[in-house]
């Protein structure tokens, strides 16, 4: 509207206060309008660029999860064992070749002993005595009564030969003749018995001597002096053990796959890791004719010399025994799983997925494994595989090793 139209209208016009004009209403608008535009088009592009670093968030959120949800492996490659030398080494035990536990035959108390652990004794050597005041006493007794008897025989069989001079003349019957003579067989009779008892409580006392029941080293002693020593060895200790050191006798179990390239006769190394360098030899003595289920091995016995004593009985040895077949792979021992249904090895394909292999291990070097079947040549093993794989998993390849990487990373 215009100050003419104002006028005709009767309103003032609107001035400043310096006296200025305003300026018209419909700028006015038309300034907001465009104010509110703007913000408008600025709250939008707020609105998207929050929409968008939205989505870049969560593609970089997703992209990181997938990333961590991959598993990244090291693996190697079965090398060939080294089957050049056709000897396996084992583990085994050193046994006396005789061992026994000495008991006591008789009843009584320990009077005193001569050989302590250690000692060297001979066949018969005496080891203790006992004190046996019951045992005395009893075969004073019988030998009394064997005196008794043998005075009653003597006086019976007098009788008896009287009496047969008397029936050849007459004056006597039959049937009283008949009663000596059973006297005299009776009273023999007894006699025996009698001798026999006293026999017996002398066998009881001279096993009041313990003596060695051969050559060998006292490795136990369970008794001293006064000690209360019943006979037999149901519920008695054992007062000695005896071992004899030489020749010593070496157990060793050989796994199935072994079992059929070893014959009795055969020479055997025998080596001890605390006598390093030092090597014995032996000869295999007897061979289990059967496997043994529980752990698929098969007994074997060495009969091994020891005059200088070196090796002791119950020692821990290592026995190279010969050997014609060998396992065909080897892998490191930190690619094995254990599972409920057997050991395993965790194989990779060309496509990433895991399978789990069944192995059969035909030795366990400690830090490499023997394996007789299961894996092939070109298999790619997965070393210290996680717990939680399973077959079917897919896993990121970092780089393939070598055996010798392998045993280093174990």
């Amino acid at each position: 509207m215009t100050e003419k139209t104002h006028a005709s209208l009767a309103i003032p016009a609107r001035e400043t206060q310096d006296g200025h004009a305003l300026p018209p209403r419909h700028r006015e608008w038309r300034r907001a309008k465009i104010a509110v535009m703007i913000m408008l088009l600025l709250l939008a592009i707020g609105a998207l660029r929050t929409v968008i670093a939205n989505i870049v968030q969560g593609r970089s959120v997703a992209q990181m999860t997938q990333q961590n949800a991959r598993q990244y492996v090291d693996v190697v490659t079965p090398t060939q064992a080294d089957g050049s030398t056709g000897v396996t080494v084992l583990p085994g035990t050193l046994r006396g070749y005789v061992e026994s536990p000495i008991y006591a035959r008789a009843t009584g108390y320990l009077l005193r002993w001569y050989a302590d652990i250690g000692a060297r004794v001979k066949e018969g050597q005496l080891l203790a005595e006992l004190d046996t005041p019951e045992i005395d006493q009893e075969l004073a007794q019988a030998v009394a009564q064997r005196n008794q008897i043998q005075s009653s025989l003597a006086l019976a069989k007098s009788s008896y030969e009287r009496w047969q001079q008397l029936r050849q003349r007459d004056a006597v019957s039959q049937q009283e003749l008949d009663e000596r003579q059973s006297t005299y067989s009776q009273d023999v009779a007894n006699l025996a018995a009698a001798e026999a008892n006293v026999k017996r409580l002398r066998q009881l006392e001279s096993f009041k001597r313990i003596v060695a029941p051969f050559a060998g080293v006292v490795t136990q002693r369970n008794v001293d002096v006064g000690d209360l020593i019943d006979a037999g060895s149901g519920t008695s200790r054992a007062l000695f053990a005896l071992a004899q050191s030489d020749p010593l006798r070496v157990y060793v179990q050989l796994p199935q796959a072994y079992a059929q390239n070893i014959k009795v006769g055969e020479d055997v190394a025998v080596t001890q890791a605390e006598l390093p360098g030092q090597q014995f030899h032996g000869r295999i003595a007897n061979i289990s004719g059967a496997i043994d289920v529980p752990t698929r091995s098969l007994q074997v016995e060495v009969t091994l010399r020891n005059p200088d004593g070196k090796l002791r009985p119950g020692a821990y040895v290592q026995v190279a025994l010969p050997s014609g077949a060998r396992a065909q792979l080897s892998v490191p021992g930190n690619a094995l799983l254990f599972r409920a249904e057997g050991p395993r090895l965790a194989v990779v394909d060309n496509e990433g997925v895991v399978h789990l292999r069944k192995v059969a291990i035909a030795q366990d070097l400690g830090q490499t494994l023997e394996i007789e079947s299961g894996i092939e040549p070109g298999d790619r093993v997965i070393i210290n595989p996680s717990d939680s794989i399973e077959d079917g998993d897919r896993v990121e390849v970092t780089r393939p090793q070598s055996q010798a990487n392998g045993k280093a990373a174990s």
